[in-house]
């Protein structure tokens, strides 16, 4: 598999490298959708390199030494924040591990998630980039989720590519799960359910084709469904939700006051508290009751005690036995290997990430027009998804390196459409401007004089 990775990277860094940028963008898409992450990794030392991780360093050189791309670069506090919690994650993991460990393993990730970020902020100058890429997502995630499917009704991988795979489990008796190109069938489920959101922001841009991308978008949804796991249900509710309730977005505060107070009340009528609502929705209510086990061991019973300013570093912080007796800990909540991986010097800048892309991405987001304001909602709706999905599962791979991308789109693309949109009421004032003069002339013949 090493022989068919070093082809597959040159082959696709040479691409990169000889169309424009964004479509270079595509090939990486393609790359990592395609390919299985982490199969056939090629290893120089300690360090390991997928077919994505090589050709994205390419394509992260070739932007950065491409002077028309960083000439008129604006650093934003989000592309600050991005590279604060890398180095905050190694400051704090120093501490807790090896310097040669923490260092090569942040630097992996790094690769992963920093490079597509910087590389998407770089390159997408246009609406038009941004919804070329949304389409290569939406094609690339629809085939794989048909690939998907069949894997979910027959049990076999057809992307398997020479892995050693486990044996499918079983759910709701004749479903397999699925997992095609990804290490981790949640991994497909929750990836899917983003994508879907953020294309679905495609309807309304590519006029009589908006039918094709609905039915694209509906596949994808089909892929979540096929992972059959509860990461991948999650994401999926909170894409429908999110999206749905465009509709009511003027009434957004009512909304979250709502949300809080039905929070409330089911923690205080209730048994159980507000978050035991999980077990209705997961395919496995034992798994459901362990995440909130994992959430009151961690808050409540002295998890985090004497770890929180920096974790425990890459090692197991022992919660297993105080979960349900077992002898580790199964890290099933993002928020929560975040915290104790690095405590809160790695936490809070995570948590500023997220707030200032968010913050970014619906800043301007009620002066747009209306196909606009839906492109920004939809992918506001991909990252509530996942969001929500981290609830349930700790993510890596190709679901980070979309989250990192769409990071990168709520930096970039809110501007561009505000750009866009300034523009065009420009060049209407403009034909207003020389138009008045003509009328006041009498180039245009008044009502009286037409009559005569």
């Amino acid at each position: 598999m090493q022989i068919i990775t070093v082809l597959l990277a040159v082959v696709g860094s040479f691409l990169a490298l000889s169309v424009r940028p964004v479509y270079g963008l595509i090939v990486y898409i393609i790359s990592f959708l395609g390919y299985p992450y982490g199969a056939g990794l090629l290893s120089i030392g300690t360090i390991d390199f997928s077919v994505s991780r090589i050709i994205i360093i390419a394509l992260f050189a070739r932007v950065i030494l491409t002077p028309e791309l960083t000439k008129n670069f604006k650093v934003m506090w989000l592309d600050r924040l991005v590279v604060i919690l890398f180095a905050a994650e190694i400051a704090a993991g120093l501490v807790t591990s090896e310097a040669a460990r923490i260092i090569e393993y942040r630097g992996g990730d790094f690769c992963d998630m920093a490079l597509p970020y910087f590389v998407v902020r770089l390159v997408v100058r246009r609406k038009e980039d941004y919804i070329t890429l949304l389409k290569a997502i939406a094609w690339g995630a629809a085939a794989l989720s048909l690939v998907a499917f069949y894997e979910c009704l027959t049990g076999q991988n057809l992307l398997k590519l020479g892995r050693p795979l486990p044996i499918p489990e079983i759910r709701l008796k004749v479903f397999h799960r699925a997992q095609v190109t990804f290490r981790h069938a949640i991994y497909f489920g929750v990836f899917t359910g983003m994508a879907g959101a953020a294309c679905l922001g495609l309807v309304k841009n590519v006029g009589s084709k908006a039918w094709l991308y609905m039915l694209l978008v509906g596949l994808i949804f089909l892929g979540a469904f096929s992972s059959m796991s509860s990461g991948g249900q999650f994401a999926l509710i909170g894409a429908v939700s999110f999206v749905v309730l465009y509709r009511f977005r003027h009434s957004w505060r009512g909304l979250i006051v709502t949300a809080v107070v039905l929070c409330v009340m089911v923690e205080i009528i209730s048994n159980r508290h507000f978050y035991n609502v999980i077990d209705r929705v997961a395919f496995n209510s034992a798994t459901a009751w362990y995440r909130t086990r994992l959430f009151e061991v961690a808050f409540f019973e002295g998890g985090m005690t004497d770890h929180w300013l920096t974790g425990y570093g890459t090692a197991d912080p022992g919660w297993g036995p105080k979960i349900d007796f077992r002898s580790y800990t199964d890290m099933v909540n993002h928020y929560l290997l975040e915290l104790s991986r690095y405590g809160l010097v790695g936490f809070i800048p995570f948590c500023l990430v997220i707030i200032t892309a968010l913050r970014n991405l619906f800043r301007g987001f009620w002066s747009l027009r209306d196909e606009d304001t839906w492109l920004i909602w939809c992918l506001g709706g991909g990252l509530f998804s996942v969001l929500l999905a981290f609830n349930s599962v700790s993510l890596f791979e190709q679901p980070m390196i979309l989250l990192f991308m769409m990071f990168g789109f709520c930096a970039t693309v809110p501007p561009l459409l505000a750009k866009k949109q300034q523009c065009v009421v420009a060049r209407m004032e403009s034909a207003l401007v020389h138009t008045t003069p003509d009328l006041l002339h009498g180039s245009i013949p008044s009502r009286p004089e037409a009559a005569r």
